[in-house]
């Protein structure tokens, strides 16, 4: 981490702050022992994980308005992990997943900038069956099919981790994808329904997504 270039923000959700350290563009790069490369990560696609998309904003402001209760809660392909990070501050069951070697270092560099306790987190990849990440009651990830090939391997993820009464929250910004995924969820037992986010006042430009909402029973 000490050859990129940084930046720190926080984020307000009402009265709660949130704390970051991510990226400080699109263009850094750094993979010295070849790690991510091994992994199949390009330097192309490598800054990804590591700022702060319009989905992952729209995701956390929703997640405001979930009642989470005791829920166990699974944030995939968390990147930043900003919902992660914001449930974490209201005490929440979260644990965190990405496929990136750096995600969990930003993750407990965060949680401790923001003075909370370290938030569970596993690297994985959805096509990896040998995970210990269990089952969850809520899933919820934000922006995450880049490749036709991505809609079978997440639906069958979150379907592997998936309780069998459990909610599934994705926030898709309108890759094209989103009709595939909701036909594959749907052939493995969930119910589906689309919302428009009403209120993206925090963004910089208009959102032309959606928020897809599975439930399996």
């Amino acid at each position: 981490m000490t050859n990129l270039r940084l930046r720190y923000q926080t984020i307000e959700f009402g009265k709660t702050d949130i704390h970051l350290c991510t990226l400080r563009d699109k263009q850094e790069f750094y993979d010295p022992e070849s790690v991510a490369s091994e992994l199949g990560i390009s330097s192309a696609t490598w800054p990804i994980f590591g700022v702060i998309w319009p989905s992952a904003l729209v995701l956390a402001h929703h997640m405001q308005s979930i009642k989470i209760g005791s829920r166990r809660i699974l944030e995939v392909g968390c990147g930043m992990a900003l919902s992660s990070l914001l449930l974490n501050k209201q005490h929440a069951d979260i644990t965190a997943t990405d496929y990136h070697p750096e995600a969990e270092l930003f993750l407990k560099r965060n949680a401790s900038l923001n003075g909370d306790t370290p938030i569970p987190f596993e690297r994985t990849g959805w096509a990896d069956d040998n995970d210990s990440l269990g089952l969850f009651d809520l899933i919820i990830g934000s922006d995450l099919l880049y490749e036709d090939e991505h809609i079978a391997l997440l639906s069958d993820f979150i379907h592997a981790h998936a309780k069998p009464q459990c909610e599934v929250i994705l926030v898709d910004p309108g890759r094209g994808r989103k009709n595939k995924l909701v036909k594959k969820l749907m052939g493995l037992g969930y119910q589906s329904s689309l919302i428009k986010p009403d209120n993206t006042i925090y963004l910089d430009t208009v959102f032309k997504g959606h928020i897809l909402r599975f439930v399996r029973q």
